[in-house]
């Protein structure tokens, strides 16, 4: 009984810091504007070697952080579809309570997951191109469906373990037997 109980701890381990990262990365859409000058002025900084190293990934920084300011100066619309990006990474943390409450019923969760961090790859391969996004962004877009299927992978397979271990039967214990009584006469 206690290797199930460390099985479903290990499993809800996973889980919350799945959740938990999800989350993050909800609430990370939400001020992107400011993310962007953030980040671009950490980067232009005097101590950071990325403009002199990676020169592309300053310019493209650089060219994102204009797009939103001017997205959010002449239309500010545009950005509510990042709020809804970031509330929908909030609904999917939320579904993943499912399997951290009852991993064996909704092991169904962790296979959307994993489908899900599958389609990122084909997303960013054909929106990539068309919304003229460099090839390299994209690579970095598709880590997060590869970094992001491993902790599912392996939380499913605990899952099955959890439910190989509840379907074997416990060993039922030897009967008493009673001291043989001679028959009355």
């Amino acid at each position: 009984m206690s290797e199930r109980r460390a099985l479903l701890r290990r499993i809800r381990v996973w889980l919350a810091v799945f959740i938990v990262c999800l989350v993050l990365s909800g609430l990370t859409a939400f001020p992107l504007v400011h993310e962007l000058h953030w980040a671009e002025d950490l980067l232009r900084s005097s101590a950071s070697p990325v403009p002199e190293h990676f020169p592309a990934l300053m310019e493209w920084i650089t060219k994102v952080r204009t797009g939103l300011d001017e997205a959010d100066a002449k239309y500010p619309f545009v950005l509510y579809g990042t709020d809804w990006l970031a509330f929908a990474h909030l609904v999917i943390a939320v579904a993943f309570y499912g399997p951290y409450r009852d991993p064996v019923r909704n092991i169904w969760v962790i296979e959307f997951g994993m489908i899900a961090c599958a389609g990122i790859i084909p997303l960013a391969l054909i929106c990539g191109p068309i919304r003229s996004i460099p090839f390299w962004w994209s690579v970095i877009d598709m880590s997060f469906g590869v970094f992001g299927v491993i902790p599912l992978l392996v939380v499913r397979r605990m899952i099955k373990q959890l439910e190989a271990s509840q379907r074997t039967p416990r060993p039922e214990p030897a009967p008493t037997t009673a001291p043989a009584t001679e028959p009355a006469t």
